[in-house]
């Protein structure tokens, strides 16, 4: 590939809703544009973006994938985003590295709250939204139905482009409203054919022309006064309403057929805005402070690594958007956030899993650089003499948690290696080590997501793995104030051992053993108390009723006895064991379980629904109100925490993927008797075993 200057590079997020054929698209436009020989197809599992086993497994994509494509002297860098919700990881990066977002949906589709969602990622980037309307040209489906749906949603913002003229169910051409020419397609070939007298294509014409008017005061005189636009004035509107976020342009195109998808390449060089044409990126500096960063090849180093990928031949890939300056072998590159230079080695640009050397990354341009061990997704690299921080990459956080158990028993350091290589890949994963329920817990965005990760451990690591609902941490306490005596006698021959304590155990607020002496007259020396005090943390770490830590517990030495000769630390730290022993049976010991402050957001209609499902959770609705966003909803709410564990899932179905939340500890409480007695009864079957 050429070099290409930055005013001449796009850089193209394709997202959307899944199953509307984005990677069919991005497929259709590598093969169009040349730089494929084949036209790849998912179901097939053959196509160039789509190339991780899992995905061609699946026929989905699961990450986000990238390929540059030569058109009309442009570089078109286009990442193809995967649309199902499990992965919105891969939107994220996709849309960070990107200064214009291509929302793909399919004839006779409604709004999808995938598109919704495209929409809302391009809009808080500031990006440039384009819509492609695919499948159109398949039997019974409706361009016309998807154009008014999302009309109906986006307003007179929405711009018909390209759009197909029909007879029938079948597309005869396709008509561009920039130039006002027709094409029908044979084979993927375009033949110009005569513009059809169609009221519906005057009617587009029209809209199109009205949406290009409201750009410029000149253009809305000169459409009034009912005269033509030139083409350079149709490019200027056009351009001008794409930038300022006026003008959704919107594409008719078929993936499968590559029909119209050289007018929407055309499309996209011309008018989509890359980083040279924006003011620039906003960056921080040393001390914090935020200024503009101009798309520059002679400014200052700034790029930003908006994606990780552990290639099993070349190893750590990092891929980096350049802001500003350019990426060399012999540059200077530092990273603020570990505070050392990064030594740049190979450069490289991809095509999916393909490889290319490169010289050099310049601004405005996305490339990969290999090997940079200490460099993590979201890290810049900079000029050492000119520190900038840009802005990372805004991943969504994981919420759904698994225990991982492994088949083989020694395995769980692989498992732990395996996943925080993938974790360098995936920043919404996230794996921690429960030291007090003893699991390896993994959480992702979803039941998908985490299958994806436990193939990927058996496939590349070699290791098999299930998972489990996690275990939840429960705690202990007692409601009665209560007296024991504790005490240990034994004599084996010479040198005997002795203690003897009488402590009161009472309820209070802390979150550990309370520990206090009132010891008169001596009957306790000073010397065993640290040693009474070992022995009932011990017994408060173990619990009474299931082994679950005692919290809200004071204690009070206030007697006992000794031996001169036979009394020990360790005598002492068995008798206050056994006081420990004695007293609860008779203290009223109760299961507290941890309650968690739910924050969920839901379309209108699905709050009822929510509500009824939060309830059968046991959990006590706090307040409710309007969302920022319209026609949505916020709930607060508290809830036993071990009854959340496929809320996720549930809030995900019934919202139909618009729903989402946030799940946060609060303190622990009381659990009802049933609860409490089917705590006691697993944990007495879990020691049993």
């Amino acid at each position: 590939m050429k070099a290409y200057s930055s005013e001449h590079i796009r850089n193209i997020a394709v997202v959307g809703h899944g199953g509307k054929g984005k990677t069919t698209l991005c497929e259709a436009m590598l093969y169009v544009a040349g730089a494929t020989d084949r036209l790849g197809r998912v179901a097939d599992g053959n196509t160039v973006l789509d190339f991780d086993a899992e995905e061609k497994r699946r026929k989905s994509s699961v990450s986000s994938a990238m390929a540059a494509i030569e058109w009309d002297n442009t570089k078109l860098n286009i990442i193809d985003a995967p649309g199902l919700f499990d992965f919105e990881g891969g939107v994220a990066e996709a849309v960070r590295a990107a200064e214009a977002v291509l929302i793909v949906t399919s004839a006779g589709s409604g709004v999808d709250v995938g598109t919704m969602k495209a929409f809302k990622a391009a809009e808080k980037k500031g990006a440039a939204k384009f819509f492609a309307i695919t499948k159109t040209d398949s039997d019974h489906r409706s361009f016309y139905k998807t154009f008014d749906a999302l009309k109906e949603v986006y307003g007179n913002k929405l711009c018909p482009t390209i759009i197909p003229y029909m007879e029938g169910n079948l597309v005869k051409c396709y008509v561009n409203l920039m130039t006002g020419m027709a094409y029908a397609y044979e084979d993927g070939k375009a033949t110009r054919v005569e513009l059809p007298d169609d009221p519906v294509i005057a009617d587009m014409t029209s809209a199109f022309m009205e949406a290009v008017a409201t750009t410029d005061d000149a253009l809305m005189e000169k459409f009034f006064e009912g005269e033509a636009f030139t083409p350079e004035e149709i490019l200027k509107g056009l351009c001008i309403g794409i930038f300022d976020g006026s003008i959704y342009p919107v594409y008719a195109v078929s993936g499968l057929t590559t029909a119209a998808v050289d007018q929407l390449l055309y499309g996209l060089a011309w008018s989509a805005p890359g980083a040279y044409g924006y003011a620039g990126e906003y960056a921080a500096d040393e001390n914090g402070e935020e200024e503009i960063l101009p798309c520059n090849v002679a400014g200052p180093l700034a790029a930003v690594c908006f994606k990780t990928v552990a290639d099993p031949f070349v190893g750590k890939m990092s891929f980096f958007k350049v802001v500003s300056g350019k990426l060399t072998a012999d540059s200077a590159a530092y990273n603020p956030r570990t505070g050392e230079a990064e030594k740049i080695g190979k450069i490289i640009t991809v095509k999916g899993a393909k490889q290319e050397d490169a010289k050099e990354i310049i601004a405005g341009d996305i490339g990969v650089l290999t090997k940079l061990a200490k460099v993590k997704t979201g890290d810049t690299l900079c000029d050492p003499k000119n520190i900038r921080v840009l802005k990372g990459v805004d991943f969504p956080e994981p919420c759904l948690s698994m225990a991982v158990k492994v088949t083989k028993k020694g395995e769980e350091e692989k498992v732990a290696a395996g996943l925080l290589r993938l974790m360098e890949e995936d920043p919404t994963i996230r794996y921690t080590n429960n030291t007090e329920t003893r699991e390896q817990v993994l959480s992702g965005m979803g039941e998908q997501h985490l299958d994806v990760i436990v193939s990927k451990l058996k496939n590349k690591f070699g290791v098999d793995v299930t998972l489990e609902v996690p275990k939840v941490a429960y705690r202990e306490t007692i409601r009665k104030a209560v007296e024991a005596q504790g005490r240990h006698k034994k004599q084996s021959g010479g040198h005997g051992q002795y203690g003897d304590v009488w402590i009161k155990f009472e309820p209070c607020d802390s979150d550990e053993l309370v520990f206090e002496t009132a010891v008169v007259g001596g009957s306790v020396p000073k010397n065993f108390f640290p040693a009474v005090e070992k022995g009932l943390r011990e017994c408060v770490e173990k619990g009474f009723a299931a082994g679950y830590p005692m919290v809200g517990l004071k204690a009070t030495l206030y007697d006992g006895s000794y031996h001169p000769v036979d009394s020990s630390e360790m005598a002492f730290k068995t008798a206050a064991s056994l006081a420990f022993k004695n007293a609860m049976p008779k203290a009223d010991v109760a299961i507290l379980e941890p309650i968690g402050t739910l924050t969920a957001i839901m379309p209108d209609d699905n709050l009822g629904d929510i509500m009824g499902d939060i309830t059968k959770r046991r959990g006590r609705v706090l307040g409710m109100g309007p969302a920022e966003e319209p026609k949505m909803q916020e709930l607060s709410a508290e809830v036993p925490m071990a009854e959340m564990g496929d809320f996720s899932t549930v809030l995900r179905s019934v919202t139909a993927g618009r729903g989402s939340y946030t799940l946060s500890f609060t303190r622990y409480e009381q659990a009802p008797k049933d609860v409490a007695d089917k705590v006691i009864a697993e944990r007495a079957a879990e020691r049993a075993e």
